[in-house]
């Protein structure tokens, strides 16, 4: 379990039901997680506290994921006095359903804004430090629906497709310097973007009969960021239950 406990992890939008999930279970694992959060801090100071308790280490980073300059900042600051990551996470995401007639501007640029270039406003400035280490892990959180598309997600199907897009053309820019990366798409996860969703008809068309858990994402991060999986690249997993 502490076999990981000098390897960093950054963990964006750390804050959401995936994202916390996440930083508990690599912080039991034995990682050094760095929790990022743009507003909502108080959750996570819990859930920090609760880590350490436990003997797991959570520190946390507070950017506004559509600031790239504050992102830069944030990056490059803590790289220089804690040191380079060994593993990045983007959690962050959004949703703003509508259908496509209705998007709104605003519905369009926040979505796109947070959900794929908060990937490049986070992952950029780490790269390079990465490289020079010759070793790491990037895991990228889409979704089914970059997958197949949903109906009045068109903004939020882009995002997500466009994070498998990315994902696939830097993992062969990096595949050379011993660095995976990789997406998990989760399906219907017990969040609280699904809370408005009607179950009754939604159930139905999963395998599974269920919707997912949370910890049921962070595992096979967790598996992604290991040794064990330092021949996985490229790849997209998908965690939902038979869906698609």
């Amino acid at each position: 379990m502490r076999g990981n406990s000098k390897k960093r992890v950054l963990v964006t939008g750390a804050s959401g039901g995936i994202g916390s999930a996440i930083v508990e279970k690599l912080a039991l694992g034995g990682y050094s997680v760095l929790a990022h959060y743009n507003k909502n801090s108080t959750a996570l100071e819990s859930l920090a506290n609760a880590m350490q308790e436990k003997g797991g280490q959570v520190n946390l980073l507070q950017c506004d994921l559509r600031n790239r300059a504050e992102c830069r900042i944030a990056i490059e600051r803590d790289i220089e006095e804690n040191g380079t990551y060994y593993g990045i996470v983007t959690s962050a995401g959004i949703c703003s359903d509508a259908a496509f007639p209705a998007l709104t501007d605003d519905d369009w640029d926040r979505v796109i804004d947070i959900n794929l270039n908060g990937f490049f406003n986070m992952v950029h400035p780490a790269i390079m430090p990465m490289c020079r280490a010759k070793s790491g892990r990037i895991v990228a959180i889409s979704s089914v629906a970059g997958i197949v598309g949903n109906r009045g997600q068109v903004n939020y199907s882009a995002s997500k497709a466009g994070l498998i897009g990315a994902v696939k053309a830097l993992a062969v820019e990096l595949a050379s310097r011993s660095i995976t990366v990789n997406c998990v798409a989760p399906g219907l996860i017990e969040t609280d973007m699904i809370k408005d969703m009607p179950l009754d008809i939604v159930l139905p068309t999963i395998p599974m009969k269920r919707i997912g858990k949370p910890h049921e994402v962070a595992s096979v991060v967790e598996f992604l960021l290991s040794e064990s999986a330092s021949y996985i690249t490229r790849q997209v997993i998908s965690v939902n239950g038979g869906l698609i």
